[in-house]
């Protein structure tokens, strides 16, 4: 990115106001992926106040630690998630469908 991108980042973050007592931008998971189909994963979060930053910052963050050929970026509001709670109710197969369960396969006997 050239000089002139760059003072346009900054001038898009300085517009960027907080609200009603806000003092930090947003939150953002930062999901990596290391080669051409390999899966993303996650790697970190940054804090950014719209996607472009996120990005940005996260290219900074982590693409230069090692190969990187893909960011995502996803703000943290925007991910639901199960808790400990939940576990045994919500991710256990119910008794009358054991074979979704990976357990219920067993490996080839050598």
């Amino acid at each position: 990115m050239g000089a002139r991108g760059r003072r346009s980042v900054r001038k898009k973050a300085s517009r960027v106001s907080a609200k009603h007592g806000e003092t930090q931008w947003p939150l953002w998971e930062v999901f990596v992926q290391e080669k051409t189909g390999a899966p993303h994963e996650h790697a970190g979060s940054v804090h950014a106040p719209d996607a472009e930053l996120a990005l940005q910052n996260a290219r900074d963050a982590f693409a230069r630690r090692g190969p990187v050929v893909s960011l995502w970026v996803v703000e943290s509001r925007h991910i639901s998630a199960t808790t400990p709670e939940d576990a045994p109710a919500f991710l256990e197969p119910g008794p009358e469908k054991i074979y979704r369960h990976p357990r219920f396969y067993k490996g080839a006997k050598e």
